[in-house]
C-alpha cells in the first residue's frame, strides 16, 4: 500500500488537474444551469462513474493501448470533444431557458448521469493523465496492484466529488435565481452552450498535440 505522503503528491497532482477548467467541469456546470443541484450533482456521479473506470483500466494495462496506439487515442478524443460540442451546440441553437434544454424538458437524473460518465470516459484529459501519472505511483513493492489502485481511485473519486461538487452547488443556486426571469435563463443558457463548444474545441487541440 502506498504511503502517506505518496498519497497526499498524488492527490495534490489531482486536485491540480481537476481545479483547471476542462470537459468534466464545463458539464457539471452546464448541467446544474439547466437542471438545477439535482441536475448537477447526477452529472457529479458519473463523472465519478467514469473516473473509476479510467482507473480500473489503468490498473489493468488498457490504457497502454493508447500510448502504443496514438490513433485510437485521436480517435477517442475527437469523439469525445465532438460529443461535448454537440452538446453545446444543442444549447446555442435553442437558447434553452434553464431548466430545460433545447426548449424540451429537464433532462432525467439517470440520463444526465450516464451523460456525465460519458463525458468522463470520452475526455482525453483524464487518459493523458492516467498514462502520464497513474504509473508512478504504482510500485511493485507497495504490495498488490489492485489495493494500490483502490487506494489511488478513492482519493481521485473524493476529490472530484468535492470540486465538482461545490460547483454543482453554487450553479444550482444560480440556475434557481434565473428560472423565474426567462430572459437572462436563455441568455445564460446560450453562454453555457457557448463555453461547453469553447471546452471541446479547447480539449481536442490540446489533446491533438499532445498524442
Amino acid at each position: 500500500m502506498q504511503t502517506a505522503p505518496t498519497l497526499w503528491l498524488y492527490f495534490a497532482l489531482v486536485l491540480g488537474v481537476v481545479l483547471l477548467p476542462g470537459l468534466d467541469m464545463a458539464f457539471v456546470l452546464a448541467s446544474s444551469l439547466t437542471g438545477g443541484r439535482r441536475g448537477g450533482l447526477a452529472a457529479v456521479g458519473g463523472i465519478v462513474a467514469g473516473g473509476v473506470v479510467h482507473v480500473t483500466m489503468a490498473s489493468a494495462g488498457l490504457a497502454v493501448i493508447f500510448q502504443v496506439a496514438p490513433g485510437a487515442f485521436n480517435a477517442l478524443l475527437l469523439a469525445g470533444s465532438a460529443y461535448v460540442a454537440w452538446i453545446g451546440l444543442s444549447l446555442l441553437r435553442g437558447g434553452a431557458a434553464l431548466g430545460a434544454v433545447a426548449g424540451g424538458p429537464a433532462r432525467a437524473p439517470l440520463a444526465t448521469f450516464r451523460q456525465g460518465a460519458l463525458t468522463a470516459l470520452l475526455n482525453p484529459k483524464a487518459y493523458v493523465f492516467t498514462l502520464a501519472v497513474f504509473p508512478q505511483f504504482i510500485r511493485p513493492e507497495a504490495g498488490p496492484v489492485w489495493a494500490q489502485a483502490t487506494a489511488i481511485g478513492l482519493v481521485t473519486a473524493a476529490t472530484q466529488a468535492g470540486v465538482y461538487g461545490a460547483v454543482a452547488v453554487l450553479a444550482g443556486r444560480a440556475q434557481a435565481w434565473l428560472s423565474g426571469r426567462p430572459a437572462a435563463g436563455a441568455a445564460a443558457g446560450r453562454a453555457v452552450g457557448a463555453l461547453l463548444l469553447a471546452a471541446a474545441l479547447l480539449a481536442g487541440w490540446e489533446g491533438w498535440r499532445t498524442a
